[in-house]
């Protein structure tokens, strides 16, 4: 069935383009996307179209959800699969967008087995086989100040592949060349090396939200292995290179300035 599934992406591709005065405005405003080549940017849109096109936006507290939206949240989740296929997003289809930050009450239960409940202010959620939850203020102003290394679209959705294997644990699909042992090896170290810096009281390198649990771990490492690369790969080298291996994408050296030979003419 794989040749009508290829059939049906062609149509979607071909029968529903995006603005391209709204695409071009994206990929030129934000410095997101400022390090993808042409055939990266071209292949980020047809994933950015296939999303819209499979996915259904809600906004929520009287919020429009308008194609700028939805195309910001789209090209910033798809970042994830450039390299990867769009089958990933394939088992939910709602993205819930809220105007700013939201409260949720979560059950928790804790060792003991007392049952308490805990209320939270999120500016992101992703519920297992169910919506992704976006709070439009925080992912508008994180698309254009990258540097920082937060992005909770990209955070969401880096949850949506942990939870390719079940709940969210900090072990999404490994492809069949990573083995999983160097996988572990490497995030295991790198949250434990964060949680004794952190209870040491000492300044870390990443949010120390990572430290809350595995699924967490990898979702904020997610953000900065798209967002800032650099501050990644200064904390924990090793993680670095497991997303690498599973993005398949080299974000870092994406963002290495190009160096120009000398000329003698000049």
């Amino acid at each position: 069935m794989q040749w009508l599934n290829n059939l049906l992406t062609r149509y979607t591709l071909k029968h529903h383009p995006l603005n391209h005065a709204q695409w071009q405005a994206l990929m030129a405003s934000s410095p997101l996307f400022s390090h993808l080549s042409a055939v990266e940017k071209a292949h980020l849109r047809e994933l950015t179209i296939l999303f819209l096109q499979h996915k259904h936006f809600t906004g929520a507290r009287g919020l429009e959800v308008d194609d700028t939206i939805k195309i910001a949240i789209a090209a910033q989740a798809c970042l994830l699969l450039i390299n990867l296929n769009f089958d990933y997003f394939d088992d939910w289809s709602d993205v819930v967008v809220y105007p700013d930050s939201f409260k949720v009450r979560h059950h928790q239960t804790d060792e003991l087995g007392i049952v308490s409940d805990e209320e939270q202010t999120l500016g992101g959620e992703a519920w297992l086989k169910g919506p992704v939850i976006i709070a439009w203020d925080s992912a508008a102003a994180e698309l254009q100040a990258p540097q920082r290394g937060h992005n909770v679209v990209i955070h969401e959705f880096a949850h949506k592949l942990d939870m390719l294997n079940g709940k969210a644990n900090g072990m999404p699909p490994l492809h069949t060349d990573m083995p999983r042992q160097e996988w572990t090896q490497a995030l295991s170290s790198a949250f434990d090396a964060l949680q004794q810096q952190i209870q040491r009281g000492h300044r870390t390198l990443i949010d120390p939200y990572a430290a809350t649990s595995a699924a967490e771990f990898f979702a904020v490492c997610s953000e900065l292995f798209f967002s800032a690369p650099q501050k990644l790969h200064h904390a924990f080298p090793k993680v670095y290179e497991q997303l690498s291996l599973l993005y398949r994408q080299n974000t870092l050296k994406r963002q290495q300035p190009i160096r120009r030979p000398n000329n003698p003419s000049e």
